[in-house]
């Protein structure tokens, strides 16, 4: 019998976890869905992530508001997907920073991802009626920024391709704290659809050389004390490893991502079958690991169409 599509199959609700990280630093996380951070400064809020949908984002803000009532004035994301940015319009943010390669990436595709996102993940896309439309920035940044709420500062940085081109981090340095996005994740599988998995190893590297005391993921828990960061950064180094190199190994050869496929199952089904989200992403996953070892760089753009017919391929 054909495997659900993507996570079609999955639409029990998920319990909601509100963790401090740090003073005035909150990590809101979802048994494997979207995280999203929050960043208490002395007179306004930032939010990290807005969430796939209003409905959800009004999630975040309830959390949000047992801890505080200052306002949210700056909302960051880390990178174009549809189900990290659609519910932007809840937080009313009057500042929205993105990298400027992550806002070229919703000009380039982010209509696709959107109609693509919301046929994998129809749970977290209820409520997408009150969405107004593609999530746009209002500040831009190559390289790196810093925001200033009062007295504390907040850093936003691209530290290198990992889950997308346009990758960026939120770095707390008053607590040593930083909010990854999808470059890490924690006991969930990494989405590698758009990744670059040449350069993700050493995106975590540079992650680590922060020596941080807890990261916000961009799945899973939040991840308090050097031994749990580390732990996750290894972790991931693996999951994106054990991808590519089986994957890679196929293309090189001359076989065919049926192969590939095979190959990538034998590696990874024993140590990550129990991630969450492991079978959604993993012929998305294939797909992009054979690609980019056939010299692919720019990851093909997902459409609702492509995505059913490499599911049909690898899952049918």
């Amino acid at each position: 019998m054909a495997k659900a599509f993507a996570s079609q199959g999955d639409m029990e609700e998920k319990q909601v976890s509100f963790t401090q990280i740090g003073e005035g630093l909150y990590a809101f996380t979802a048994e494997g869905d979207p995280n999203s951070g929050v960043i208490i400064g002395d007179d306004s809020v930032m939010i990290v992530e807005a969430q796939a949908t209003p409905r959800l984002a009004n999630k975040v803000i309830e959390c949000v508001r047992s801890v505080t009532d200052k306002p949210i004035t700056h909302l960051v994301m880390t990178h174009y997907h549809a189900v990290r940015v659609l519910g932007a319009s809840a937080f009313q943010a009057p500042t929205m920073i993105m990298s400027e390669k992550a806002r070229s990436m919703v000009v380039e595709r982010g209509q696709e991802d959107w109609d693509s996102e919301f046929t994998r993940f129809p749970r977290l896309f209820q409520g997408h009626e009150d969405i107004p439309g593609l999530t746009w920035p209002t500040t831009t940044f190559n390289g790196r920024m810093s925001v200033y709420l009062g007295n504390r500062r907040v850093d936003i940085m691209q530290l290198g391709r990992a889950h997308t081109a346009g990758d960026a981090v939120i770095y707390v340095p008053d607590q040593n704290v930083m909010f990854t996005g999808d470059i890490v994740e924690y006991k969930s599988a990494c989405y590698c659809g758009d990744g670059h998995f040449h350069d993700w190893p050493g995106t975590i590297e540079n992650i680590r050389a922060w020596e941080l005391d807890a990261i916000a993921p961009g799945r899973g828990d939040a991840l308090v004390g050097t031994e749990m960061v580390n732990a996750a950064l290894d972790s991931t180094t693996d999951f994106v490893k054990s991808t590519y190199a089986p994957a890679a190994k196929v293309a090189l050869g001359g076989g065919s991502l049926k192969e590939a496929w095979d190959a990538v199952r034998a590696e990874c089904d024993p140590k990550f079958s129990d991630y969450a989200i492991y079978e959604h992403c993993l012929p998305f996953n294939v797909a992009r690991a054979y690609d980019e070892a056939r010299d692919i760089d720019t990851p093909r753009i997902w459409t609702a169409e492509r995505d059913a017919e490499l599911w049909e391929q690898l899952q049918g």
